[in-house]
C-alpha cells in the first residue's frame, strides 16, 4: 500500500444544518491533510437530506481553497447526469485554480433515484453511453486540437487524473480497457470486491495514464479509544443505511448503545453484509481489521470513511486511522 486517503460524504447530522455539514468538511480537510491523508475525495448524491456534497465540484473548490498540498477530488462524479464538456470545464477550472492536486473519480449510478434522474437530465437516454463519455471527457480534457470545433477552456490540456469507479464487474473491465486507475466502492457494496480486482489486474491494458494496473480499495472506519465508545459511534451509520434501505433517508442519526434493538433482524443482516469490509474500534481492533482488508485485496491505495455523528469524535477516528495508516503503508513499502 502505498498512500491512504478519506472519502467524506460531508454528512447532515440529526439536530444540524447543510452549512454544519459543509463546515464540518473543510475543517475535517484541514485536519486530513495536517495528518498525511493523499487524497480528499467528496461524493455525488442528490435528493439526500443527510448528505451535503451534491454540487461536488463546488465543494471540491471550497476544499482545495483551505487546503495547500493535499489531492482533492471526486469519488465521484456522477458521468450520466452531466455532458462531458460541463464536467471537463468544471474540474479544468478546477485544476487550473489549483493545479497538481485535483483528481476526477466517474462512476456510471446517476447517484439518486429515478425520479431525481430524471430532473437532473430532464431526458434519458435508453442505450448505456458512458464508455463513449468516458472517451469524450478525455478527450476534453487532453492536449486538444485547436481547430476542433468543440473545447473545453479551462479543461483542455490539464491532463487531470480520471479514475473508474465501481461496485461491479462492469467497472472493471471499462477501467482495464482504457487503462486507468480503479477504485472499488467496498465500504457500502463488497460483494463483488475480490472478483473485480482480479478482472482489473488481470485483463489491464498499458496507457498513456497507466503503465501498470493501480487499485484503491473503499474501507469504512469508525475507530476510538476503546472497542465500545466506537461501537456507540458507529451506530448512526448503521442506522443511516438501515433507513436508507427501507425507503426513509435522512440526516445522520444520532448514535445509540442499542443499535441491534432499533433495526429488524432482516435489515440489520443486510447492513452488516454491506458494511463489512470495515474496521470499528479501539486502536489495536482497527489495527487488526485494516491489516486485514489490506492483506487480502493489496490495494495500491486504501480510501477509508467513516459517517460520525460528532465532529469531534469523527476527528478523533481521523486521528487513530492516520496513525495506524501511515504504519501500515511504510510497512508496505519497506516490504
Amino acid at each position: 500500500m502505498q498512500s491512504y486517503s478519506l472519502l467524506d460524504l460531508s454528512p447532515v447530522p440529526e439536530g444540524g444544518t447543510v452549512a454544519d455539514a459543509l463546515a464540518n468538511t473543510t475543517d475535517l480537510a484541514q485536519h486530513a491533510e495536517k495528518l498525511g491523508y493523499h487524497r480528499y475525495w467528496l461524493a455525488e448524491h442528490h435528493n439526500m437530506p443527510g448528505i451535503a456534497s451534491a454540487a461536488t465540484a463546488l465543494v471540491i473548490g471550497q476544499v482545495a481553497a483551505v487546503t495547500s498540498t493535499m489531492r482533492v477530488g471526486a469519488g465521484g462524479i456522477m458521468l450520466p447526469n452531466h455532458s462531458p464538456l460541463m464536467v471537463a470545464e468544471n474540474f479544468g477550472t478546477l485544476a487550473t485554480l489549483y493545479p497538481g492536486r485535483i483528481d476526477l473519480g466517474l462512476g456510471r449510478a446517476p447517484g439518486s433515484d429515478m425520479n431525481t434522474a430524471r430532473a437532473l437530465r430532464r431526458h434519458m437516454a435508453p442505450e448505456d453511453s458512458f464508455p463513449q463519455d468516458v472517451i469524450e471527457l478525455l478527450g476534453f480534457l487532453g492536449d486538444g486540437d485547436p481547430n476542433q470545433p468543440v473545447r473545453a477552456i479551462p479543461g483542455e490540456g490539464t491532463h487531470i487524473p480520471v479514475w473508474i469507479l465501481g461496485s461491479s464487474l462492469y467497472g472493471a473491465q471499462l477501467a482495464a480497457h482504457f487503462g486507468l486507475p480503479y477504485a472499488f466502492a467496498s465500504h457500502f457494496a463488497p460483494q463483488a470486491l475480490t472478483e473485480a480486482l482480479r478482472i482489473y489486474r488481470e485483463t489491464f491494458k498499458p496507457s498513456v495514464f497507466l503503465d501498470r494496473p493501480h487499485v484503491m480499495v473503499a474501507a469504512g472506519v469508525c475507530a476510538a479509544d476503546t472497542d465500545e465508545e466506537a461501537a456507540y459511534h458507529r451506530s448512526s451509520q448503521m442506522l443511516s443505511f438501515a433507513r436508507l434501505r427501507t425507503g426513509r433517508p435522512g440526516k445522520l442519526p444520532h448514535p445509540v448503545r442499542d443499535v441491534e434493538a432499533q433495526i429488524p433482524p432482516q435489515v440489520m443482516h443486510q447492513v452488516q453484509a454491506a458494511l463489512s469490509v470495515s474496521a470499528t474500534g479501539s486502536p489495536a481492533t482497527v489495527r487488526q481489521q485494516l491489516s486485514r482488508i489490506i492483506e487480502a485485496h493489496a490495494p495500491d491505495e486504501l480510501i477509508i470513511t467513516g459517517m460520525i455523528h460528532d465532529h469531534g469524535a469523527r476527528i478523533r477516528s481521523l486521528q487513530i486511522a492516520a496513525e495506524i495508516l501511515s504504519d501500515l503503508s511504510e510497512g508496505s513499502a519497506a516490504a
